[in-house]
């Protein structure tokens, strides 16, 4: 019995895997939905503008840091509008500038990153925003380590 039973199944493999690959076996499971996080409490236009950049890596040397950003407005970091209602900026090691939005996580952090889930390792989490200063840190710990924490001062209006 167990030599027909092999033998039967030798013979049904070939028509087997035909009906598969007519997708007439089992189907193929259907796409993960794509995943939008929730909008941001707030506007990009929040960041659009002129800014002064520094980084800082212990708490203590904020102060210090807010005053290299403004002195930064020499040659100011300047933010523009993307195409697709984002921001154009600069991401880690890249020196070519794409657009990112923002995007609010189920954290309930505000995350600035490419389009998807919120709290990417390429993100980076806003920490504080004003009319006048944006704090914001990169969500992966190797680039939040080279980069720091990074203080953007907007620059007085020529």
């Amino acid at each position: 019995m167990k030599r027909i039973s092999c033998g039967l199944l030798l013979l049904m493999a070939p028509g087997l895997a035909g009906c598969v690959s007519l997708g007439l076996g089992s189907p193929e499971p259907a796409p993960a939905p794509r995943v939008e996080a929730d909008p941001a409490p707030y506007s990009v236009d929040r960041l659009i503008g002129a800014w002064g950049v520094a980084s800082y890596r212990e708490e203590k040397d904020r102060p210090r840091t807010e005053a290299q950003a403004r002195a930064q407005c020499k040659l100011p970091y300047v933010i523009k509008r993307g195409p697709t209602d984002g921001v154009i900026m600069h991401v880690a090691d890249d020196a070519k500038p794409h657009e990112l939005g923002l995007k609010k996580g189920d954290d309930g952090k505000v995350y600035l990153g490419f389009a998807g889930p919120a709290g990417d390792a390429q993100d980076r989490v806003i920490l504080s925003l004003t009319e006048r200063e944006f704090v914001a840190r990169y969500v992966d710990p190797d680039t939040n380590a080279r980069y720091g924490t990074l203080v953007y001062v907007r620059c007085a209006k020529a």
